[in-house]
């Protein structure tokens, strides 16, 4: 059966009484066994950052493809080790900011106005990489195993701050993991849904939120087309009680086949 997957975004009730886009993006693309996911959240400060974050995720999906594309490449269908591993999301970061760099020279734009977090993590049956910087969460579940959170968020010093893709020390705060073992279940979010997802006292999963998104993959056959749970959830009045801010939701799982 292999991977099913499904991303989408909800603008946050604060933008939408603002008028302001949703500055969120999240995608992925399948690879025989393999998934790479990205998900980031443009800077509420930064002025073109709903591009920023569609140019990042895009970026880095590209960056991928075009490493299955080459000849004689095995892709990753053997596993990184901690040092591969930040090495592949060093190259992929420098690219997305060498694409920062030609849209605000193309459009007159500051860099900065393009600030985005990214979380990035490529899957196969057997392991997952992931990296990230800035806030959002990425939890994962092995076969047999509790949800589990990757990395805690970065949320900077100060209140409401974190680091950037485009900051200057965003290589030295970007986190990396590699875990092994038979892989169920990831979701790669925005900080959108942290309050709700993640028991902040604690920074652990809270299962009742992943345990349904999950349920809901393994019984859809075709998730992207059949979305309407997803993007129900992400604009419910519930959900939006809790927080007003964008909402991505990245989820895939792994089927074996029977």
């Amino acid at each position: 059966m292999g991977w099913k997957a499904i991303a989408r975004s909800a603008v946050g009730t604060s933008h939408k009484g603002q008028k302001i886009p949703c500055q969120d993006c999240g995608h992925y693309r399948i690879f025989d066994d393999v998934i790479v996911g990205a998900v980031a959240d443009g800077a509420g400060s930064a002025k073109y950052s709903h591009f920023g974050s569609e140019l990042a995720v895009k970026t880095v999906i590209k960056c991928f493809a075009d490493i299955n594309k080459l000849p004689d490449q095995q892709g990753f269908t053997q596993p990184l080790n901690q040092e591969e591993a930040e090495k592949v999301f060093t190259n992929f970061v420098k690219e997305v900011i060498r694409a920062f760099n030609e849209k605000a020279d193309h459009k007159g734009y500051s860099v900065s106005d393009l600030a985005c977090t990214l979380l990035v993590f490529i899957a196969t049956p057997e392991w997952v990489a992931a990296m990230q910087i800035g806030d959002g969460f990425m939890v994962v579940r092995c076969q047999d195993a509790e949800y589990q959170l990757l990395f805690e968020p970065d949320k900077g010093e100060f209140f409401n701050e974190t680091t950037f893709v485009t900051s200057a020390n965003a290589l030295e705060e970007m986190q990396v993991q590699v875990i092994s073992g038979k892989q169920q279940f990831i979701c790669a979010s925005t900080d959108g849904l942290e309050k709700v997802a993640i028991r902040l006292s604690d920074w652990q999963p809270h299962a009742p939120f992943f345990k349904p998104l999950e349920e809901y993959l393994r019984e859809t056959d075709k998730p992207e087309e059949d979305d309407q749970y997803v993007i129900d959830f992400l604009n419910s009045e519930r959900l939006n009680s809790r927080t007003d801010d964008d909402k991505t939701l990245l989820l895939c799982c792994f089927e074996q086949e029977i």
